[in-house]
């Protein structure tokens, strides 16, 4: 017996699936195997939720040390400031699925270029859809670490359980998926065309998304000429349902049926802008800036 065992593979679905097992754990021990890096999946997750949670906190003493009432608006018993600190945990907590799933995907393809590996890739039999399915297997996991320390310190530290959103929270939580795959496939396309100068778009290119989306608060609080901008992002509409649930309302069934069809509008065109810079890449022989 060979010092290496290769499984056996009983077909082309068996070897597809065993190259996308392959790719996720490449990325995987990489996390593992570099301390550093746990510094985006959790340091920074636990930054946002102590920030936000703490303003939020404040601001429900500040209110009821005042006499604050009920939100309006919100269909709750809750006073002002306590709708104001469940809004943004919830927030904080929803906003770190798309992040994370964003700058999971994107930078498990920055670090093929930075060890120089995109040749590697480019001479084995690895399916561009493979690696993709891959590395998106690795962010959903790097995902769930972070949401999971955000989601329990928020829970420990500030008493807020996210699954009290209910089962509205499934739908919201996979459109947010979506969207930030979405937003990391374009930033790759960009990289591919345009090289490491577009890298900065990884950590930078949701931070313009982000006030935009509304995460913590109803658009309509935006000045007037960049509301329509917001109202066509798929993001807006998926904060919405998620703050209409965090405050105790129905399942905004309108406002995730909008942000599904923008989602996969989102997709597809990223999907084809990917698509468009791989054939430039091949055609333009970009591939030596990794060599």
């Amino acid at each position: 017996m060979s010092a290496v065992e290769v499984p056996e593979l009983r077909g082309p679905a068996a070897a597809s699936a065993h190259r996308v097992r392959a790719v996720a754990r490449r990325h995987w021990l990489v996390l593992r195997r570099s301390p550093h890096r746990i510094f985006d999946v959790l340091v920074w997750p636990v930054v946002d939720t102590l920030l936000y949670g703490s303003i939020g906190l404040f601001a429900a003493k500040a209110t009821g040390a005042a006499g604050g009432g009920t939100e309006p608006g919100s269909g709750t018993e809750l006073g002002t400031g306590t709708a104001f600190a469940v809004f943004l945990l919830s927030g904080t907590v929803l906003w770190h699925l798309v992040h994370q799933t964003q700058i999971s995907l994107a930078t498990g393809f920055l670090e093929e270029t930075w060890s120089r590996n995109v040749i590697g890739l480019l001479t084995t039999p690895l399916r561009g859809w493979e690696y993709l399915a891959g590395v998106g297997l690795f962010a959903l996991v790097r995902t769930a670490l972070s949401t999971l320390a955000v989601a329990t310190l928020a829970f420990s530290a500030y008493a807020f359980d996210v699954t009290s959103l209910g089962l509205g929270l499934i739908p919201v939580a996979a459109l947010l998926l979506l969207c930030g795959w979405a937003v990391a496939l374009a930033v790759v396309g960009l990289v591919l065309r345009y090289g490491s100068g577009a890298e900065a778009l990884v950590w930078g290119g949701l931070s313009v998304v982000m006030p935009l989306s509304g995460v913590f608060y109803p658009v309509s609080t935006l000045p007037g000429a960049l509301q329509p901008v917001a109202q066509a992002l798929p993001t807006t509409h998926v904060f919405a349902a998620g703050r209409a649930l965090a405050g105790g309302g129905p399942t905004p069934w309108r406002e995730l049926a909008v942000a599904t069809l923008g989602t996969v509008t989102l997709l597809l065109l990223a999907l084809f802008f990917l698509g468009r810079m791989v054939a430039s890449f091949r055609r333009r022989g970009l591939v030596t800036r990794y060599s």
